[in-house]
């Protein structure tokens, strides 16, 4: 079998005002930078990406692999034309390029937006198709925030969805999917593509309420594929991204089968459970001084780490990273044992690196993207080049180029900066500078979810609603290509059922 590989990969918040360029997707930052050819599998060699798991899987199974082009951008604003078109040009010239192949696989995220094409993962696929021959499969992973369109549905054969948030599982989903690819191959070569559904919730889900480490997502995910069998190839539950002001926004059902009445019965019965747990969707916030004071009694109460949760500034989510309304309530407690990061301050962080460890410099850090920065005296207790391999569950053997970074202790708070956005998810990300997360009381993350699978161990969490482009409310933002009559989940009751 012979087996195209690509990869474009971006999440897209159509409410930042910071484009995607191609220099975002060129650069290293906790994934490789773009790389082509025969460069691309080792360069995803050992990480924990669709791509890396599919490449693993064609191997295992004797595949000729032929390596295109893989890229992706951290979370921001819209891909910028010129970026959109650049990728999605060398992809086809280098399918052309190929000859004919049986299959092409694509690592893609599933909430891409460019300028000029609100469905920018639905574009790359359609070009795709358009570009193979009708006997040939086209396969794509998708992430867990994926809002599916039906464009993306009709030009595939198997779209298959990571199962875990924390993403743990994002190379075990490449491996899915080339299983998917090998259950429809057979069909599609005798001229019978996979009979597809899709079904998409009347609801969004804020991401800080999404994880799959607690209810209702571990219930609605833990049965999940258990009836993927002859009949059924694949199925996947995609919780949508909501910052995506795009008609498709939003939890959905997909599935891959032998007929269609097989299909639709697997998407009515996950959205039937996805529909009952509506109302556990919920999150107690707390603003930024009263996360700070609850998470040291926490801390105090149940003798262990407590992390604070920065969703709104999450760049994982389009987040510009560099918010410091808890960074200033920290300072304002006087509290010892409280540590902050990842801010990403390029500005400061060059000015820490000039000054030196042990200098007592003045900052004017963070705020500018919102909010205000913090200004003070701040002591540079330790610098780093940026440059060093994750070692967490989700970003383990990546190797992290975060720019140069500095750890700061303002009052009595350390700060890891850097000068790239990047969620903190790997606790690496504070080590590099010297700051040991697991001796803290409390650790403010910048991070919705991910970070829980690597501070798996901390005795409680509490979700800040401080400044950033990622709110929990859904109403503060101005959606205008939302389909009608989506139930937005405003500020729920604070039930406590995603802590």
């Amino acid at each position: 079998m012979r087996v195209a590989v690509a990869g474009f990969v971006h999440e897209t918040n159509t409410f930042s005002q910071h484009p995607a360029t191609m220099e975002r997707f060129a650069e290293a930052d906790g994934w490789p930078p773009l790389v082509t050819g025969s460069e691309l599998p080792q360069a995803l060699a050992g990480s924990n990406l669709p791509a890396a798991g599919f490449l693993e899987a064609a191997r295992l199974d004797g595949a000729e692999v032929l390596p295109l082009l893989w890229c992706s951008a951290v979370p921001s604003g819209p891909v910028t034309r010129d970026a959109h078109e650049t990728v999605l040009g060398r992809i086809l010239e280098g399918l052309r390029a190929a000859g004919p192949v049986d299959a092409v696989y694509l690592d893609l995220h599933g909430a891409m937006v460019a300028e000029h094409e609100r469905d920018g993962d639905g574009a790359v696929l359609a070009a795709v198709r358009a570009g193979v021959e009708a006997s040939t499969a086209v396969v794509a992973s998708l992430d867990f925030h994926a809002n599916v369109s039906d464009a993306m549905l009709d030009a595939s054969d198997a779209l298959v969805a990571f199962r875990t948030y924390p993403h743990v599982d994002m190379a075990a989903t490449g491996r899915r999917t080339y299983a998917a690819l090998k259950a429809v191959l057979p069909g599609i070569r005798d001229g019978r593509r996979p009979a597809r559904a899709l079904g998409r919730s009347p609801f969004l889900v804020p991401l800080v309420c999404q994880s799959t480490d607690a209810e209702p997502g571990r219930r609605l995910y833990g049965g999940l594929g258990e009836a993927d069998d002859g009949s059924v190839f694949t199925t996947s539950l995609t919780m949508g991204f909501p910052p995506a002001d795009a008609w498709e926004t939003g939890p959905s059902v997909l599935s891959y089968a032998a007929t269609e009445p097989a299909a639709r019965a697997a998407v009515a019965a996950i959205l039937g459970q996805l529909a009952a747990a509506e109302a556990e969707f919920a999150v107690p916030l707390h603003a930024p001084g009263p996360a700070i004071a609850e998470a040291l009694r926490m801390a105090d109460a149940l003798g262990g780490l407590v992390v604070i949760a920065d969703t709104r500034d999450n760049p994982g989510a389009g987040g510009a990273g560099d918010t410091t309304g808890l960074l200033a309530a920290a300072v304002g407690s006087g509290a010892e044992g409280v540590a902050i990061g990842v801010l990403a301050d390029p500005e400061t962080a060059a000015e820490a690196m000039q000054a030196g460890v042990g200098a007592e410099i003045t900052v004017s850090l963070g705020g500018r993207s919102d909010g205000e920065p913090y200004v003070g005296p701040a002591r540079v207790t330790a610098l780093g080049d940026g440059r060093f391999t994750a070692t967490g569950p989700m970003f383990g053997g990546s190797h992290m180029d975060l720019g140069p970074m500095a750890a700061l202790r303002c009052g009595r708070v350390a700060v890891a900066v850097a000068s790239r956005r990047m969620q903190a998810a790997d606790r690496s990300m504070f080590r590099h500078v010297g700051i040991e997360p697991d001796t803290q009381r409390v650790v403010v993350v910048k991070s919705s979810v991910h970070f829980r699978a690597d501070f798996a161990h901390a005795r409680a969490v509490v979700v800040a609603d401080a400044p950033g482009l990622n709110p929990v409310d859904h109403e503060t933002l101005d959606y205008r290509h939302l389909r009608a009559n989506v139930r937005r989940m405003p500020r729920l009751r604070a039930v406590g059922a995603c802590i």
